[in-house]
């Protein structure tokens, strides 16, 4: 049977060959519309987004922090400086688990409680591209073991920076200060674009009272990076300024005589140079080392500061304010030679107590026995209350804040470091204020002793001793003597700041009362004579006490039976040479008892320190 031939329709073919090309052709064509437009989009529209978005994952920019300024001493010895620190630092951005990442680092370092608190405090407060620090000072050993582990944590690295340091630990920490970590109240404060980078700040002392001229000014650099943020090369560069050196009035061989001079006793002294207010000693006692604040000290060693009974965090030179005693005398006197209220060789007897006209109550001398017929020289010379009562009486509460308010007292004394006290010098208007109550004849007399409601701070009380030995001048006392700019060997010296000039109506009555605190020195009866007994210069000085707790109208102080915190605080004043004073020194001992006992010898170190070569 014959086979069927087929004949292909060419047209049909090449009518369907066509079509599929023109679908084709259709198709692609739509395809490459859509593809022009994106590139069109990409290329043109959003040209200028993206490649913001490319440089951002390409070129960062960071935070150059300033070197903070150093401090020195008056004679140039360092009191703060930075040293070389390794730290560890974590990109939260390139870090998918958080808390495993951390988890991993403790096994092979060692991250306190607290590191790991402090870590997320700042990360919240940080935008996540920004590396943060989780632990400070590395050591060597440290950074070796990171190291050989460095691959398992992208996103952690150890930078080498500045931290703080005291070289001379617990000496002056009063003055100085410390720094530490900012915290969410220092960040309220501050201006955030010039502290990019920076970690610390100044919390206390001259640290944070001239913390704009410690700390500098950032600088900033642009960086190329790698998809893992490690740095290729540096694109621009805007350098940072370094802080202002300051250059202190502190003395640090005479401020480590001081201290050392306490021993076991609390307390506080101020020396001062009495011609231009400059601070040679700030002490408060006890002390402590402001080293471990830096990074943040540990709950326990903090805890122990805390709770020690004689507080070595509180500044008692700054904030300290203690009844004056007997060393307000010589004020006193002065005040009754001025105003015409006593004479040099007007006289009181002193059978021991001293009683209120119609009044029954006695008012006891230290001395229970009396000091027989005394004159304002031997009254200042033997401290004797009668005297004083009576003269506090005869000036009236108004004229004793009259006067004694041009020495200083009751006001801020204006010294460069934050939060001091004013202390209190009493008066009729303060207690209606304060307590709505009248003013009573028996306060003006306890008063005319430096007692009552009379307080002052040992800062206070050496700016009023400056102004017996250097003629009525009040200075404002200043502890930073100048600063230097950052590469710069010139130094910038502050001036002396003149408070008051208090009015001499006869110098003849200044020149007797000195005479008086010479005596107390250097005479046989004098109550700090024994620290003038082999002095090579003369002294002037005034002791004193000042209680604790009153006594009842019979009773007799016992210091051996009571306890250590109800004894009376022993207090000193003194300048020295007399002739020509370079130095005055006030003392505070906290329940040291008896002021020529106790606080005299320490001010005789002090005095010693600065006024008597060093031996070789």
């Amino acid at each position: 049977m014959p086979q069927q031939l087929t004949l292909k329709d060419h047209l049909f073919e090449t009518r369907l060959v066509m079509n599929r090309a023109i679908i084709l052709l259709v198709f692609g064509g739509i395809l490459l519309l859509v593809l022009l437009s994106r590139l069109l989009y990409l290329q043109v529209l959003s040209h200028e987004h993206f490649t913001t978005l490319s440089e951002d994952n390409r070129v960062k920019l960071q935070p150059i922090p300033p070197n903070r300024g150093l401090i020195f001493d008056r004679n140039g010895i360092l009191l703060a400086e930075n040293l070389p620190s390794y730290r560890l630092e974590i990109t939260p951005e390139q870090i998918d688990d958080m808390g495993a990442t951390l988890d991993a680092l403790e096994g092979i370092l060692e991250i306190r409680d607290i590191d790991r608190s402090r870590f997320e405090k700042l990360r919240k407060r940080k935008p996540r591209f920004e590396a943060v620090p989780l632990l400070f000072h590395l050591s060597d050993a440290e950074v070796a073991r990171f190291s050989v582990n460095r691959h398992r944590f992208p996103g952690v690295d150890i930078t080498a920076g500045l931290a703080r340091h005291y070289p001379l630990g617990e000496q002056a920490v009063h003055a100085l200060g410390y720094v530490g970590r900012i915290d969410e109240q220092a960040l309220k404060n501050l201006d955030t674009s010039n502290y990019r980078g920076t970690t610390h700040i100044g919390k206390i002392g001259i640290e944070k009272t001239y913390e704009d001229l410690l700390h500098g000014k950032v600088g900033l650099q642009q960086v190329e990076t790698t998809a893992q943020g490690r740095v290729l090369r540096v694109l621009n560069r805007t350098p940072p300024v370094s802080g202002h050196n300051l250059y202190l009035t502190l003395d640090s061989r005479v401020q480590a005589a001081a201290e050392q001079a306490f021993g076991d006793f609390a307390g506080s002294a101020i020396a001062m140079d009495p011609n231009n207010g400059d601070i040679l000693a700030f002490v408060s006692m006890p002390t402590y080392d402001p080293n471990p604040f830096v990074n943040g000290i540990d709950y326990a060693a903090y805890a122990a500061l805390r709770e020690n009974d004689k507080e070595p965090l509180f500044n008692r030179a700054l904030r300290g304010q203690y009844p004056p005693g007997s060393t307000v005398k010589p004020f006193m006197g002065l005040a009754g030679l001025e105003q015409g209220i006593t004479g040099s060789h007007s006289s009181t007897y002193c059978p021991g107590f001293y009683m209120l006209p119609g009044n029954s109550r006695k008012f006891r001398d230290w001395k229970r026995t009396g000091h027989g017929t005394v004159d304002l020289n031997k009254s200042i010379v033997q401290s004797c209350d009668v005297f004083f009562y009576d003269l506090a009486l005869s000036l009236g509460i108004d004229g004793i804040h009259e006067y004694l308010q041009h020495f200083g007292f009751g006001r801020k004394t204006g010294i460069d470091i934050l939060g001091e006290l004013p202390g209190l010098l009493p008066s009729r208007e303060w207690k209606r204020q304060r307590r709505d109550q009248p003013w009573f004849p028996g306060e003006t007399i306890i008063t005319g002793i430096g007692q009552g409601f009379f307080l002052t701070t040992p800062t206070q009380l050496a700016v009023a001793t400056a102004a017996l030995a250097n003629g009525g001048r009040i200075l404002q006392p200043n502890i930073v003597h100048a600063e230097q700019e950052a590469n710069r060997n010139a130094l910038s010296p502050h001036q002396p700041r003149l408070v008051e000039n208090i009015t001499i109506n006869n110098q003849l009555h200044w020149d007797q009362v000195i005479q008086a605190m010479i005596d107390v020195v250097h005479s046989a009866r004098g109550t700090a004579r024994k620290i003038g007994e082999d002095s090579p210069y003369r002294i002037a000085g005034k002791t004193g006490t000042a209680q604790v707790y009153g006594l009842k109208e019979e009773e007799e102080y016992d210091a051996e039976a009571i306890e250590e915190k109800l004894r009376d605080h022993a207090l000193f004043i003194a300048f020295a040479p007399v002739e020509a004073p370079t130095i005055v020194v006030a003392v505070i001992v906290e329940h040291g008892g008896g002021g020529g006992s106790v606080a005299a010898p320490i001010a005789r170190t002090i005095l010693d320190a600065y006024l008597q070569e060093p031996s070789p």
